[in-house]
């Protein structure tokens, strides 16, 4: 009972806390203003917010709010791919050669035509920075030397795209639908372009887009707030303003979107979706979700290289008890590198927590008393509650996990250092062809510390010729079948040797008040929209 209490004191000083960072006052139950939707959400996991640069789950939903892409697919629908700046588009005989046709007459916020021209920019500048996302677009051949040949217009309203292979055309075109895909206003970014960095330091905190909203402010660990573009081309958002703050504590959330203070609450967990359900006040809503909660274990640990050891801590986790205690409705079990929805997702679960066997496989590695060894975790709900369960459940085979907390930018930054042993965290799609996911689990070009592909294989420094060229020759098989049965087989593979504990897939869940209504919840993080949201 004592442990009840102060949990739920705790509970209520940060909610406190939240409101005074909201800056709004209540008497019984306050109002947000009427033209603006606020969102209580986990933000901390922020970077940047350059298309270029954006690579976490909150920056690249803020991105794709505020910026445009040439083409994007059907969110009911993914198999479908539509023009949004593009008004046509194909690709050569030679499989190789792309043309986009543009759309005339939309402008940047700045009030600057947006061209072909920009197009290329914004493609060019992501490949030249190659910053986290780079990747997407430099594996079809581009470097910095030879972009601006490869990546150019043609005139004010044509830009030609030569890749290096004749990939299959729909992986090519569900990759131009990716954050990093995002056209930049290019006079706007030059015009802030500091010693060669294309504007990269001051799009971080600034815009330069023409989608549906413009950035106002973003403040790191804290908010952003951005602005309706009344001129968008796609119309006029249903409201005029859209703040989001951070709000590490679900229970915070909750309190804060009962009283009123919030619009949304974004973070809920277990706990929290049972008790808003019983509020009549209160809808909400769920959408699943392609984002992957995994465990990446880092090769360059003696203890971890050991396959024996990978397996072993794969027959420790209790997904099932996770599950049912912690991540109700918000995840589902699963197992294999590609989520469900995905052309040849694997959904048998080959593991359950076992004792036995995985005593059994750490006695056959000599570590028959067990090892210690420390986890890098994002410190808020549920990610540090199923590290703790982790910490119980394989102590029992004489694990000694140490928890290392941080904000989502420090454990990022670690993980992406490869200095972790351990790091817990999410994976979401980039785009919607299961390339996306195969190549950041099963593809390892260069397992050195300066490599320039640096996917999660690779910060695991896990080190696999065979299988990379097995799933690198995937993107290039032009029968469906064939390729559907290729990705099948890798993943059999990946759960057997790799150095990833895959264990959940996210069910995204949102809780609104009852008068507002029409956010988009979109299979991917960067394909939630705030244009469509109104409030009665």
């Amino acid at each position: 009972m004592l442990e009840r209490i102060r949990i739920g004191r705790r509970a209520a000083l940060l909610a406190g806390a939240a409101v005074a960072v909201l800056g709004l006052t209540f008497e019984a139950s306050a109002q947000t203003p009427k033209d603006t939707i606020v969102m209580a959400k986990q933000i901390d996991d922020i970077i940047s917010m350059d298309p270029g640069e954006s690579f976490e789950f909150s920056g690249s939903e803020a991105v794709t709010n505020l910026y445009d892409r040439l083409i994007r697919f059907d969110l009911t629908d993914v198999s479908k791919l539509y023009g949004s700046l593009a008004e046509s588009w194909g690709v050569a005989a030679d499989g190789k050669t792309y043309t986009f046709k543009l759309k005339s007459g939309i402008k940047f916020h700045s009030g600057n035509p947006l061209t072909a021209a920009d197009a290329a920019y914004s493609l060019q500048r992501a490949v030249i920075l190659n910053k986290s996302p780079g990747f997407i677009l430099t594996q079809f051949g581009f470097t910095k030397d030879n972009v601006k040949d490869r990546i150019k217009a043609t005139d004010a309203t044509t830009l030609t795209i030569s890749v290096d292979k004749p990939f299959a055309p729909t992986f090519f075109y569900y990759c131009l639908t990716a954050t990093v895909a995002s056209v930049i206003d290019s006079k706007l970014a030059m015009k802030n372009e500091k010693d060669g960095d294309f504007g990269n330091a001051w799009l971080k905190a600034n815009s330069a887009g023409s989608g549906p909203y413009k950035l106002n402010s973003w403040k790191a660990n804290e908010s952003y707030t951005m602005t309706a573009n009344d001129g968008w081309f796609r119309g006029k958002p249903a409201n005029k303003r859209v703040v989001v703050r951070h709000v590490a504590e679900p229970a915070s959330q909750r309190l804060l979107l009962e009283k009123g203070d919030v619009d949304y609450a974004r973070n809920l967990t277990k706990d929290q979706i049972e008790a808003v359900r019983k509020n009549a006040n209160v809808v909400v809503e769920m959408g699943r979700k392609g984002s992957i909660l995994y465990l990446g274990l880092n090769q360059k640990n003696a203890n971890l290289k050991k396959p024996e050891v990978r397996e072993a801590l794969k027959w420790l986790t209790d997904y099932d008890a996770i599950e049912a205690n912690i991540v109700k409705s918000a995840y589902v079990p699963h197992q294999s590198f590609l989520p469900q929805g995905f052309l040849g997702a694997l959904g048998d679960r080959p593991y359950k927590y076992d004792l036995t066997k995985a005593k059994a496989l750490l006695a056959k590695a000599g570590l028959a008393d067990g090892f210690s060894v420390t986890m890098d975790t994002r410190n808020n709900s549920p990610i540090i509650d199923i590290a703790q369960a982790l910490q119980a459940q394989w102590a029992k085979a004489g694990v000694k996990l140490e928890i290392v907390p941080g904000d989502g930018k420090q454990t990022l930054t670690k993980y992406r250092a490869r200095n972790h042993d351990i790091y817990i965290g999410q994976w979401g799609p980039d785009y919607q062809d299961p390339h996306t996911n195969a190549e950041t689990f099963a593809m390892n070009e260069d397992n050195t510390d300066n490599a320039k592909s640096k996917t999660l294989a690779w910060r695991n420094a896990w080190d696999i010729p065979e299988m990379t060229k097995k799933t690198a020759a995937l993107v290039l098989e032009q029968d469906a079948k064939k390729r559907e049965a290729g990705y099948i087989e890798i993943q059999k593979e990946h759960q057997k040797v790799s150095p990833f504990v895959i264990m959940f897939q996210q069910i995204e869940v949102t809780a609104r008040t009852k008068g507002v209504d029409g956010f988009i919840i979109g299979p991917s993080f960067d394909n939630n929209f705030y244009y469509n949201i109104t409030k009665k």
